[in-house]
């Protein structure tokens, strides 16, 4: 079997380390000047992955220059983990499964983000040797590589090939998402995958 695990939400809390970036470099500001001619501000609960519906922008240039231009090694490569045993119970499951199972990170990425996120595996300590970044345009070749994937992003979670299995990755943006199996913890990953195959 090939199994791919989500770096965003799995391994990475990208979510975290945007709205820390976003309070430092807008809300903080605006708060010390007082005269701003946007107002920036975080519309809560955070509960999805539409980031400028809860984090406003003037602009989706804006949003997208924040994001992949001038803070990409802060947002993709300084993100905490998910968990502190984050990559050791990863690493773990690769020592464990490797000889059965073809295991690949997978991860949405445009520009610079792909080396701020190698830097990010290279930080943590990642053994697994395949990562394959995808995007919109190239979402096919990524399922074309796996038979089950981890993650915890719903467009996956809704929108999985029917030959396919996903395993969600629970969060706060995806609790609500009925799926057939679901994890809390990437500890909990090798008796998942004990119970589907």
């Amino acid at each position: 079997m090939r199994i791919g695990i989500e770096m965003n939400g799995v391994l990475r809390d990208t979510l975290l380390k945007f709205r820390q970036l976003y309070e430092k470099f807008y809300i903080e500001p605006q708060l010390e000047e007082e005269t701003s001619e946007f107002v920036y501000k975080i519309n809560e609960p955070v509960d999805s992955l539409d980031l400028m519906k809860h984090f406003s922008f003037p602009t989706k240039e804006d949003f997208y220059s924040f994001m992949y231009e001038e803070h990409p090694m802060e947002i993709f490569g300084h993100s905490p983990s998910v968990q502190i045993s984050t990559m050791h119970d990863l690493n773990d499951f690769y020592y464990e499964f490797r000889e059965k199972h073809d295991i690949l990170i997978v991860s949405d990425e445009i520009g610079k983000s792909k080396p701020a996120s190698l830097f990010f595996l290279a930080k943590f300590g990642c053994l697994i040797e395949k990562v394959k970044f995808y995007s919109e345009t190239t979402i096919n070749s990524m399922w074309d590589e796996i038979d089950i994937l981890l993650t915890a992003n719903p467009d996956l979670l809704f929108n999985k090939p029917d030959n396919k299995v996903v395993i969600k990755y629970e969060t706060e943006y995806n609790k609500n998402i009925e799926v057939k199996h679901t994890i809390k913890t990437l500890s909990e990953l090798k008796i998942k995958l004990e119970e589907i195959l």
